[in-house]
């Protein structure tokens, strides 16, 4: 559903349920006021009809001997239209006769008379219909043995109510349609940004996010995103969702560029040992006198010792990508720093090896995999001796406290260029970035700083590095023994 029907729709629908509330609210307020008024005016008509049925009782009372007497009806004051009527004992109307304008009473028809027949002389108020004369609210009296009924139209009165009720009618079907009128503005101009809001909606779900960059997608408005109205805050959501998508879509391109990389770069580590033992594999079957045989196999045996390190790396890195999990167990830090600092000194001479502690009487033990621990400090002093040149001092330090333990690696050689820095921890970078080296160039393949980061990482520690001309320092900060997963977190975040 596109934007605009999206918009009409909703339109429809509030202006449907606002007028259906307008309707009710009119028609509860006509009857509500028809009842009362009717109410009030036939109030009113009742107090009349007592009074003048009082009137005719006190006439009635002078001919008391005459029952049939209606002589006080010729008196001034009785209002034209009344009818009176006097009863016997048995409550039959023996006389009854109507006020005319200028002329004398005129008395009552048979069919007439026959209509008033049945009306207790207590006072109360009836309702009947006089035949040819209308509808006539009637009351009777009884004093004394002198019984009178006295009776006024109510014609006037259901007029004036009926006039009212189509007055109030007409007055609030026009207040209905003014105000449905009123409320179709209001309700399309407030509704307007709710229309722009559904078509950034649909023009962003239009957009390419399958493929290709997504970025600059179309956002709401700043008035359309205005958090202090319902409508606001929609349109402040979309952005927010906008914004992850972005978001969400950059950092899958860049993992899918670092994906491409990494199988590129893996791809060429591992062409280059497995090319060179297809050559010197080659010279060998051909018999050649050009190479001899055991230095032949020795190139074999160190290319696939090379290609099979390699391999060992990546299998590591997978599995630490995967979350699986390490040995656990306390380990001496210190421990495992000065056997990884003596096998560098005897498998490199040309560096000053010197090893650090400071313990402030805490031991550095550290709970996690003392094989993987190991590999992180050899990894360490392993970039310090291919990347820096002869006589370089290597200072590897280790520093307990009860909150953390913290391994150095520092030298004094050339430093790490500046724009390799960010990216020193990973994978495949490499100072020489070119995929092909000369063999035997023992220049690495990239990964040696990748797993100690990974490494790190799965003991809950993190890894940082600063470099400039004439000092370089890896640092890495593992929880001490003891110390729960979520205080790791905790710990290392807050640093």
């Amino acid at each position: 559903m596109t934007a605009r029907p999206v918009a009409r729709s909703l339109r429809a629908r509030l202006l449907l349920f606002v007028g259906a509330t307008l309707v009710v609210v009119c028609a509860a307020t006509t009857f509500t006021t028809a009842v009362v008024q009717r109410a009030f005016l036939m109030g009113e008509l009742d107090g009349r009809v007592s009074n003048a049925a009082e009137r005719s009782l006190g006439g009635a009372a002078l001919h008391r001997d005459d029952r049939a007497n209606l002589s006080f009806l010729t008196e001034n004051g009785h209002p034209v239209g009344m009818i009176a009527a006097r009863l016997d004992d048995h409550g039959t109307v023996l006389s009854a006769a109507i006020v005319s304008q200028d002329a004398p009473p005129q008395n009552l028809t048979t069919p007439q008379r026959a209509a008033l027949k049945g009306i207790a002389p207590n006072g109360s108020k009836h309702t009947v219909t006089v035949p040819g004369l209308g509808t006539y609210r009637v009351a009777g009296l009884d004093s004394a043995g002198v019984r009178v009924l006295a009776g006024l139209p109510m014609d006037d009165v259901q007029h004036m109510i009926d006039g009212l009720v189509e007055a109030e009618a007409l007055v609030a079907a026009t207040g209905l349609a003014a105000a449905c009128i009123v409320c179709a503005v209001v309700i399309r101009r407030q509704l307007r940004p709710l229309g722009r809001v559904a078509a950034t909606a649909v023009e962003v779900c239009r957009s390419p996010l399958g493929r290709g960059d997504v970025t600059g997608l179309t956002r709401v408005t700043a008035r359309d995103a205005d958090p202090a109205d319902e409508v606001g805050q929609v349109g402040a959501a979309l952005n927010r969702m906008i914004d992850h998508v972005e978001t969400s879509r950059a950092e899958r391109r860049r993992s899918e560029e670092r994906m491409r990389r990494f199988l590129a770069d893996a791809s060429h580590e591992l062409r280059t040992p497995l090319a060179s033992i297809a050559g010197y594999a080659e010279l060998m079957n051909r018999g050649t006198d050009r190479i001899e045989p055991v230095l032949a196999w020795r190139r074999v045996s160190a290319e696939s010792a090379r290609m099979t390190g390699l391999v060992e790396d990546l299998l590591l890195l997978a599995r630490l990508d995967e979350g699986r999990p390490l040995q656990s167990a306390e380990v001496d830090l210190a421990a495992v720093v000065a056997e990884a600092l003596w096998e560098a000194r005897a498998s490199d001479s040309g560096h000053d090896w010197q090893l650090a502690l400071t313990l402030a009487e805490t031991p550095a033990l550290v709970t996690g995999d003392e094989a993987r621990l190991h590999q992180v400090v050899v990894n360490l002093l392993a970039n310090a001796r291919v990347h820096t040149p002869a006589g370089t001092t290597v200072v590897a330090e280790v520093e307990a406290t009860p909150q953390r333990c913290v391994v150095r690696v520092r030298d004094n050689g050339p430093g790490i260029p500046a724009e390799l820095l960010p990216r020193v921890f990973e994978r495949f970078t490499r100072e020489d970035m070119s995929r092909t080296r000369t063999a035997g160039a023992d220049g690495g393949s990239g990964l040696g700083l990748a797993i100690v980061e990974s490494i790190v990482s799965a003991h809950g520690g993190r890894s940082t590095v600063e470099s400039a001309p004439g000092c370089s320092e890896f640092t890495i900060e593992l929880p001490p023994a003891g110390v729960t997963s979520r205080e790791q977190a905790t710990a290392v975040a807050s640093r």
